[in-house]
C-alpha cells in the first residue's frame, strides 16, 4: 500500500554540553542481582519516513557538506558531498528498479567494508527493498542458508573470492535471480541500467516506507549452529543512531575548526559497523571506509584519512599498538616509545578527570 510522501525528518538541535546520562538508570533485580539497566530515551522517536530519506535530506539541507571520503587509486582521499552521494544513491536505486526488484524484495550484500556496501544499502532502501548482510568470510553453507532463509532475490558480492562461494550454490537458490560483483563493475552497470527510470519512481518507493517498515534482516555469525535472522525496522535504526548521536556528544559533533570524521573498518555485516555508518550519515559526519584491517593497510588509511575519532574493538587497537612497539624496538627506540605511551596514558587520564570535574 502506498502512503503519502513523508515530510522532511527534523534533526534534533545540537545538544548543549551536559552530563551524558541526565537520568539515573532504572535497574531490574532478580534475587538481588541486577539483570537489566535502562535509561529514558534522549530523543523523540521518528514518526515518519525511513532511512532512505537520509541522503536526500542531507542533499537538501547541506548539499555542499562533505559526508564521505573515498580513497583513490593513488592513495589520496577525495571528499564526496551530500549532493553527490544522494545523486549516486538515486542512480543505483533506479538501476535496482530497472532490474525488476520490487518493494519488499530482499537483496543480500557480501563484501568487506567499502563505499559500495553503504551505497547499495541506502540505494536498496530508496528502492523499497530489504537488505540482508552476509559476512565476507561466510562459508558456502552459511551463505546458502541465509540466502534461502531470507528469500533473497539478488546478491551483491565484492570479488571473485565471494563469487567462488556463492556461484556453486545457485542451483539450490531458486529465488536468487541476480548476482552482482563490485570488482567487475556491477555498480556502474546498475547506474547505466537505471538511466531511463524516472526519479519519481524512486520517490514513490521511498514514500511507501514508514518507520515500522522492515529495513534489514541481520543474521548471527552461525558459530553455534545455523545463522538466526533478526528483523530490524527503520525505527529500530533511528532509535539507536539518534540516541547515540545525542549521547556521544562531542564525538558526533564538530568541536574544533576540523569537522568531525571517522574511518570505519568494522564489518558492515555486523550491526555495530552498520550503526556507525548510518549514524555518521545521519549526523553528517565525514565517513571513510577501510576494507583491510591488516596493520600496514590500516595505518596507511588512518594517516591518509586523518579521522577525528574512531569506533573500534580493542583487538584492532592492540594490533596497531603492538606493531608500533615492535617497529620502535627494531629501531632501538623502545624506551622512547614506552615513555611516549606512558605520557599519553597520563594525558588521557588527566583529560578525562577534567571533563568530569574531578
Amino acid at each position: 500500500m502506498m502512503h503519502p510522501a513523508p515530510g522532511p525528518l527534523r534533526r534534533q538541535p545540537a545538544p548543549r554540553p551536559s552530563p551524558p546520562l541526565p537520568h539515573p538508570p532504572s535497574l531490574t533485580r532478580v534475587d538481588g542481582v541486577v539483570r537489566e539497566a535502562s535509561v529514558p530515551a534522549l530523543v523523540s522517536p521518528v514518526r515518519r519516513g525511513s532511512l532512505a530519506d537520509i541522503p536526500f535530506d542531507n542533499a537538501r539541507e547541506a548539499p555542499a557538506d562533505p559526508v564521505l571520503g573515498r580513497r583513490q587509486q593513488d592513495g589520496t582521499w577525495r571528499d564526496m558531498t551530500a549532493a553527490e552521494f544522494a545523486a549516486d544513491v538515486l542512480a543505483v536505486a533506479k538501476g535496482l528498479i530497472a532490474e525488476g526488484l520490487r518493494p519488499g524484495d530482499r537483496i543480500a550484500i557480501m563484501s568487506r567494508t567499502t563505499y559500495e556496501w553503504t551505497l547499495l544499502d541506502f540505494a536498496a532502501w530508496a528502492a523499497g527493498l530489504i537488505t540482508v548482510p552476509l559476512y565476507p568470510t561466510s562459508s558456502a553453507f552459511q551463505a546458502r542458508w541465509i540466502l534461502q532463509d531470507s528469500g533473497a532475490v539478488a546478491c551483491a558480492i565484492e570479488s571473485a573470492e565471494q563469487a567462488r562461494v556463492i556461484s556453486p550454490e545457485r542451483q539450490h537458490l531458486h529465488d536468487l535471480a541476480h548476482l552482482w560483483e563490485f570488482d567487475t563493475g556491477a555498480v556502474d552497470r546498475l547506474r547505466t541500467a537505471g538511466r531511463n527510470v524516472p526519479d519519481a519512481v524512486v520517490t514513490a518507493r521511498r514514500a511507501g516506507l514508514e518507520p515500522d517498515s522492515v529495513a534489514t534482516l541481520v543474521y548471527t555469525s552461525g558459530t553455534t549452529g545455523r545463522p538466526k535472522g533478526c528483523v530490524l525496522t527503520h525505527a529500530n535504526f533511528f532509535a539507536e543512531v539518534d540516541n547515540a548521536i545525542e549521547l556521544l556528544h562531542p564525538v558526533f559533533k564538530a568541536v574544533s575548526k576540523e569537522p568531525a570524521s571517522t574511518l570505519l573498518f568494522l564489518p558492515l555485516s555486523h550491526v555495530f559497523g552498520r550503526m556507525v555508518a548510518i549514524g555518521c550519515l545521519r549526523a553528517r559526519v565525514r565517513l571513510g571506509h577501510a576494507p583491510s584491517i591488516a596493520t600496514d593497510d590500516l595505518l596507511a588509511a588512518l594517516a591518509g584519512f586523518r579521522p577525528t575519532f574512531l569506533l573500534a574493538i580493542p583487538y584492532v587497537l592492540e594490533k596497531v599498538y603492538n606493531t608500533g612497539r615492535a617497529t620502535a624496538e627494531k629501531m632501538g627506540r623502545a624506551s622512547s616509545f614506552d615513555r611516549a605511551s606512558r605520557i599519553a596514558q597520563r594525558y588521557g587520564q588527566a583529560l578525562e578527570a577534567g571533563e568530569h570535574g574531578t
